[in-house]
């Protein structure tokens, strides 16, 4: 399996292989985009309808348990696909490595700190504050 004649002549320059991780990021990306296709026309559709509604409306329609699910669904997802796509493009695109593990740091956790706030904010819109 490790035969030197079987890996590609830049391969055996660098001595590098497969890293075997890039089947998941792959299919992460995808689920992620084909969630995402539902989950945001029904948030454009339920924005739209809701265009000329108070606060007390808004915020009751929010508290209803679909509404109030779908859009943890959607804050999940959208976080989750930001961050893959953005360690992406940073993987491509930024070739200083401390750099690199600096800004996917940073993107890691500003996703989770988004998705965990928005979830919150749902959460006590739902359950009541």
């Amino acid at each position: 399996m490790n035969d030197p004649h079987m890996r590609t002549p830049l391969g055996r320059v660098y001595g590098l292989g497969s890293a075997r991780d890039g089947a998941g990021a792959w299919w992460g990306m995808r689920l992620s985009s084909i969630a995402l296709v539902p989950l945001s026309l029904w948030w454009v559709i339920a924005i739209i309808a809701h265009a000329g509604a108070d606060y007390a409306e808004f915020r009751h329609w929010v508290a209803s348990p679909v509404p109030a699910i779908l859009l943890i669904l959607t804050l999940g997802v959208t976080c989750y696909h930001l961050a893959h796509g953005v360690q992406e493009v940073v993987e491509d695109y930024v070739h200083t490595e401390a750099a690199k593990i600096a800004i996917l740091i940073a993107v890691k956790f500003g996703a989770v700190v988004l998705a965990v706030a928005g979830i919150f904010s749902v959460l006590r819109i739902a359950f009541g504050s």
